[in-house]
């Protein structure tokens, strides 16, 4: 069976670590516990015809507080970028931290991934932030880690990703 490492890169609170209990375990808490370095989990899924082992990296959220080391990111396969709906800066964060670890990932699948889509009618993200990312070619899905709307198909889309490259 293929493994293949993905990793969750965003600001703090974007709900990095809700989306892989979503994911992994199907739960979700309201119990705010931030990440400290790297917290690890796996599940097996079916990308294409091909059963893949997925190790999925939940890192510590990249503020001006602590900043994400680029030794996590080595050997990573695809990677995922979070942004909270709500918070339009967390989107803008997740460019910059695109643009800081484009030497590493370089040529990396990733996604984007605009979370807490359950509060919609509270986002700051409006259409032309996706309008951005869509010019920029990136693939991007809106989730709910409350109501795992997108985390199965995208975690599955990811992993299909990682096949191609």
């Amino acid at each position: 069976m293929l493994q293949k490492k993905i990793c969750l890169l965003g600001s703090p609170a974007v709900g990095k670590t809700s989306l892989v209990a979503q994911y992994v375990h199907q739960v979700f808490s309201e119990t705010y516990l931030t990440t400290v370095g790297v917290k690890i989990d796996k599940k097996e899924v079916v990308a294409g015809d091909r059963k893949v082992l997925l190790l999925v990296w939940d890192l510590h959220g990249d503020d001006e507080f602590q900043r994400l080391q680029e030794s996590y990111l080595r050997g990573t396969h695809a990677y995922f970028l979070v942004a909270d709906g709500t918070r339009r800066d967390t989107l803008e964060h997740a460019l910059e931290l695109q643009q800081r670890f484009q030497a590493t990932l370089n040529g990396i699948p990733f996604m984007t991934l605009l979370n807490k889509a359950d509060l919609t009618r509270q986002w700051e993200l409006d259409q032309g932030n996706l309008d951005e990312l869509q010019a920029r070619g990136w693939e991007f899905q809106e989730t709910s880690a409350r109501t795992g709307k997108g985390v199965e198909s995208a975690f599955r889309r990811l992993a299909e990703m990682s096949l191609q490259s």
